[in-house]
């Protein structure tokens, strides 16, 4: 028998597999901020189940996790709909993320090393490779990443984890934001600009170029939104 010194250590899970429950949570996620279903649209539990091929108890438990996350809502006597974006809601959003973003980038530029740059500027590849394919679920997932790897390298695992609770409603934001051409700069830009700033190191540049971006964004929606 092994004794604890000599018992064999167990690899670590990098990456766990995705349970049924994680895949239809992704795939009505990824529905509701394309537009495919609209705001204020009821969520009927048999044709969703018909749909993806699963039970009601996944589908329900789904609609209890999208309703966390903001992007659904319960109301009474009527059901599951999709959550209504405001634009005071999405005002206090981007509010929100420029405290936490605008630090992060500040603190990453500090901390920059040739393994961050690396990564950062592969994440941005992966980002622009999306945006040209046109496709809104990759695109979206690539520049989520893209921030992970920023609130990573800036130490900020407490800010990141708030972002993400967040990331369903910043996602639908940017499905909005980035379906349209009346932006002052195109979205891809911002985040090149973004990149250049903190792998050079430039924690002043990284601060002003988060900024912009947010600014140009919050700017567009408050029009979109209040069009709406």
């Amino acid at each position: 028998m092994n004794s604890p010194v000599n018992r064999p250590v167990m690899s670590r899970i990098d990456q766990p597999p995705q349970t049924l429950r994680d895949i239809v949570q992704e795939r009505m996620r990824e529905a509701i901020i394309a537009g495919q279903f609209a705001p204020g649209e009821r969520l009927v539990e048999r044709p969703l189940c018909d749909q993806l091929g699963v039970s009601r108890t996944v589908v329900r438990e789904t609609i209890r996790y999208l309703e966390a996350e903001g992007l659904v809502e319960i109301l009474p006597g009527k059901g599951p709909i999709v959550a209504q974006l405001s634009w005071e809601d999405a005002r206090q959003i981007y509010d929100i993320r420029q405290m936490l973003e605008t630090a992060a980038a500040t603190a990453c530029a500090r901390n920059m090393t040739p393994g961050l740059a690396g990564a950062l500027q592969d994440a941005l590849k992966v980002l622009q490779e999306a945006v040209a394919a046109g496709i809104p679920g990759p695109m979206l997932r690539a520049t989520t990443e893209f921030y992970r790897i920023i609130f990573e390298g800036a130490g900020h695992s407490v800010a990141w984890e708030i972002a993400q609770r967040l990331n369903g409603r910043i996602s639908r934001l940017r499905a909005v934001t980035l379906s349209t051409e009346e932006r002052q700069k195109p979205g891809p830009a911002h985040m090149q600009e973004i990149c250049g700033a903190i792998v050079s190191g430039d924690a002043k540049a990284a601060r002003t170029a988060i900024e912009r971006h947010l600014n140009d964004a919050k700017r567009t929606a408050q029009r979109l939104l209040k069009e709406e």
